[in-house]
């Protein structure tokens, strides 16, 4: 059993005699090298710190350690330790003993009820992240990687034209240095502590909801592009699920794989790409639109399909009529999973139909057109009509 301690900033006088009596009575302590510090050396007891990189050396340390308490800021749970110690060892080998986290500090020096802002940790992770929260009026507490983190985050709002939002960085929350810096993004130009959470006000025009639907020119393209309304379709057929894996199977520029991601944060996309161009425009479609965890494979199905995380649902863009494709994702679906295929050939059309009678489903064709100039007048424009097989696994 591990049981994971939370620290505040104050250090060992903070913290509960009931803590303190748990860290001295441990023959093995782990934690960071800061957190190791603040605790009194204790005769015989064994202190390892956390091993570099930790996620990759963390097996090797834990292997045959026994019991041992481990050294966490905060909340544990909180873009912390005890998250990956119960995604490695499970839930009932690990304790957690919170102390006050971060974010909670946070949100009473900005007087923000928990109800009224969104937390997104950037701590290891793409700054990117935040771009999925921005919307006028909303209220984003990031957790830094580090002092860096406050410009990448004031760039990216400025970028996204957002310059006028309100950035507070508030440095070492809970310690005798703690610190409050306030300015707008456009401004934003400050030294700050490596240890900060950035605060967050959004000012600006909306930018893009969450609804399935995003306008076309919210993704770079040249040309090969699930369409908003067809786009919108296969989405609600999809279903995006929290925590469910969406494999975008010839993605093109990845709108369908981005918007199943932008439906929830635990949402996960792989899409699988052939054009090599094409695959690196997925991933800056990806970031630009706040999910840059979506994973990108340039292969082609179906040999790119092996050995990719089994999938809660599939969308296939382009490329079903290909030899095996459609068989190897029917195959790799999980137990209620749901797989949507278009098709503008007939070729494509065809193979949908044999595939309707073989398993049933919902056979769709969908047409759609849009206004455009005719001489002075207005008329309207078709699109090539799209036909939609979903199906969905029992």
């Amino acid at each position: 059993m591990i049981v994971v301690v939370g620290i505040g900033a104050g250090g060992w006088d903070e913290i509960p005699v009931r803590h303190q009596q748990l860290i001295r009575d441990s023959a093995v302590l782990l934690g960071g090298k800061r957190h190791l510090d603040l605790v009194p050396d204790v005769p015989g007891q064994r202190r390892e710190p956390w091993p570099s990189p930790l996620r990759e050396g963390l097996p090797a340390l834990i292997d045959g350690l026994g019991d041992a308490v481990a050294l966490a800021s905060g909340d544990p749970l909180v873009s912390g330790i005890g998250t990956t110690l119960i995604s490695l060892l499970g839930r009932e080998n690990v304790r957690i003993e919170p102390a006050v986290s971060s974010v909670a500090l946070a949100r009473a020096r900005m007087r923000w009820p928990a109800e009224s802002c969104a937390v997104v940790s950037l701590v290891g992770r793409d700054v990117s992240l935040v771009a999925r929260e921005l919307a006028p009026g909303r209220r984003i507490l990031a957790l830094s990687s580090d002092e860096s983190t406050p410009g990448q985050v004031a760039n990216l709002l400025v970028t996204a034209g957002l310059g006028a939002s309100s950035l507070t960085v508030l440095g070492e929350l809970g310690t005798e240095t703690e610190s409050m810096q306030t300015a707008t993004a456009s401004a934003w130009a400050r030294e700050v502590p490596r240890l900060n959470i950035v605060a967050i006000e959004c000012v600006g025009a909306p930018l893009f909801g969450w609804a399935a639907g995003l306008p076309d020119d919210a993704f770079e393209n040249d040309g090969q592009l699930t369409k908003r309304d067809l786009r919108a379709s296969a989405l609600a057929r999809l279903a995006p699920v929290p925590g469910q894996h969406l494999w975008d199977v010839g993605a093109g520029a990845g709108s369908v794989g981005i918007e199943w991601m932008r439906a929830h944060p635990t949402c996960t996309t792989t899409a699988i790409e052939a054009n090599p161009d094409r695959a690196a425009r997925i991933a800056r479609n990806a970031s630009h639109l706040g999910v840059p965890g979506l994973t990108v494979v340039e292969g082609r199905a179906p040999d790119a399909l092996a050995d990719l995380p089994a999938p809660d649902a599939i969308f296939i863009g382009g490329g079903a009529t290909r030899p095996g494709v459609l068989d190897a994702c029917l195959r790799a679906l999980r137990p209620g999973g749901r797989i949507v295929v278009h098709g503008v050939t007939l070729e494509t059309e065809q193979l949908l139909a044999t595939a309707y009678q073989a398993h049933g489903g919902e056979l769709t064709r969908i047409a759609v057109e849009t206004s455009a100039p005719i001489g002075t007048f207005t008329g309207w424009a078709p699109a090539r009509s799209v036909t939609q097989w979903t199906h969905s696994i029992g």
